[in-house]
């Protein structure tokens, strides 16, 4: 990768993680967490047990396919957030992000997933928009590094947006 790209790379990155746009999907992306994580251990259990069999044996992968998701989306919200706190460099953060799966545990069947309780269907319809905003962005940021930023690239209007909304 040539050292412009690199440097491109590093700015789109830099300001990304120093948004108040990143506070805030890292905000919402760590309750999400915690609010997952009470509703399977409070609410969502007394409602599993409540479940017809074959239901419940849904019940249990969804909420098994979510808590993955959700890990995934975490590792990547912290790689960021150790990034923008000195904490590990843009590199390190990249090696370290070829372990998390943003595609990790797409959702079942719509007609299953209808079946379960409301809350539950609501917390994977929320993870799935975190994880397409997420995918999206993390595209975009690392699209410089593997195109290296060539002009006439058909990414670089998109990025050029990206940039611009987060420099302020």
């Amino acid at each position: 990768m040539s050292d412009q790209a690199q440097d491109g790379l590093i700015l789109l990155s830099e300001h990304f993680t120093n948004s108040t746009a990143f506070q805030e999907l890292f905000r919402d992306g760590m309750d999400l967490v915690e609010e997952t994580a009470a509703y399977l251990d409070g609410d969502g259990r007394a409602e599993a047990k409540s479940l017809e069999r074959a239901v419940g044996l849904t019940y249990a992968t969804e909420s098994m396919r979510l808590t993955t998701r959700l890990m995934q989306l975490a590792s990547w919200l912290l790689l960021h957030r150790a990034v923008r706190e000195g904490e590990m460099t843009l590199h390190q953060a990249n090696r370290e992000k070829t372990k998390v799966k943003l595609t990790a545990a797409e959702p079942g069947a719509t007609d299953l997933i209808e079946k379960l309780p409301s809350q539950l269907q609501a917390l994977i319809a929320r993870s799935m928009e975190l994880q397409a905003k997420v995918r999206r962005l993390d595209a975009t940021m690392h699209a410089e590094k593997k195109d290296n930023g060539a002009p006439g690239n058909p990414l670089m209007p998109h990025l050029d947006r990206l940039r611009a909304a987060f420099e302020g």
